[in-house]
């Protein structure tokens, strides 16, 4: 998307613009625009040279602002991602994993981007300071008026992030919708047993559970047809043979049987309680 790797086929827009047929030369300013935060906060910032210096690099190679403004514009970085001026003096080995994402920000931030490309940027670190992260993620969204593409495994913290989702499988987006919706009542099996792997956060709650048999295609050598209808439970032959399309406009799914699949009960709401642990409970409140 940010032209770090060129794509092989298809376009790429970005402000009305295709960014596949940038010449070189024209990426810096495509850059300063959208910007990256990497996954690995441990192996992203330069470990020889100062949080300062990481974030001044940027600013410099832009000519953001001008050098006398430099120091005072790395104060307001710092500050905007919670971190203390001191900090600038810092090499990148004295932060913490969730220290060293918001010094990745505030870099990504540096350039005042329109997009920010978040790249699994907390799965590398602990539950309690991934919910610092995302909140602080939000907040700057909402203060600075960001768009993210945000990648990830992790369905709750897309759910916590997301507007509009889209899923994909062997590279190719099966399933796009807003968040919601998609939550709600998912309609390709792949995004069901997806969310029926999500476990249920509370005790004697139980969800559906879709579990794919078989093993997973070659993402290089995939299978014809829809790549998914190895692992489909409900895969015909016309699955084995023809490539579904998107199809649909707020809600788009690639599946030929979408519309006749019954509606979901793994998406949000869908949970029941467990009957033997119904019992139980009640067991126990008629003991006392």
């Amino acid at each position: 998307m940010l032209r770090l790797v060129d794509p092989t086929a298809g376009r790429i827009r970005f402000d009305g613009r295709d960014v596949t047929v940038v010449k070189e030369r024209h990426l810096k300013a495509l850059r300063r625009n959208a910007q990256l935060i990497f996954q690995d906060p441990y192996a992203s910032l330069n470990p020889r040279m100062t949080v300062g210096q990481i974030l001044a690099e940027p600013l410099a190679l832009h000519n953001v602002v001008p050098p006398s403004r430099r120091g005072e514009r790395v104060t307001e970085l710092l500050r905007l991602v919670g971190l203390e001026p001191r900090a600038a003096r810092r090499y990148p080995h004295e932060f913490s994993g969730g220290q060293r994402q918001r010094i990745a920000i505030a870099r990504a931030l540096a350039v005042e981007p329109k997009l920010i490309v978040c790249d699994e940027p907390v799965s590398a670190l602990d539950v309690s300071i991934r919910a610092q992260v995302l909140n602080l993620l939000r907040d700057l969204q909402h203060q600075l008026g960001l768009a993210y593409i945000f990648i990830s495994h992790d369905l709750a913290v897309v759910k916590h992030v997301a507007d509009r989702i889209a899923v994909m499988h062997l590279g190719r987006i099966v399933e796009i919708g807003p968040c919601e919706t998609l939550f709600a009542n998912p309609r390709h099996p792949y995004t069901r047993a997806l969310l029926s792997a999500i476990p249920v956060p509370a005790l004697g709650l139980t969800r559906e559970r879709i579990i794919l048999h078989g093993e997973m295609p070659s993402a290089l050598h995939p299978p014809a047809g829809c790549a998914f209808h190895t692992r489909c439970p409900i895969a015909i032959e016309q699955c084995r043979t023809v490539r579904p399309e998107l199809v649909g406009n707020e809600h788009a799914t690639a599946c030929h049987r979408s519309d006749e699949l019954p509606p979901a009960n793994v998406g949000l709401g869908q949970w029941h309680r467990s009957p033997t642990l119904e019992r139980l409970v009640n067991a126990f409140r008629r003991t006392g």
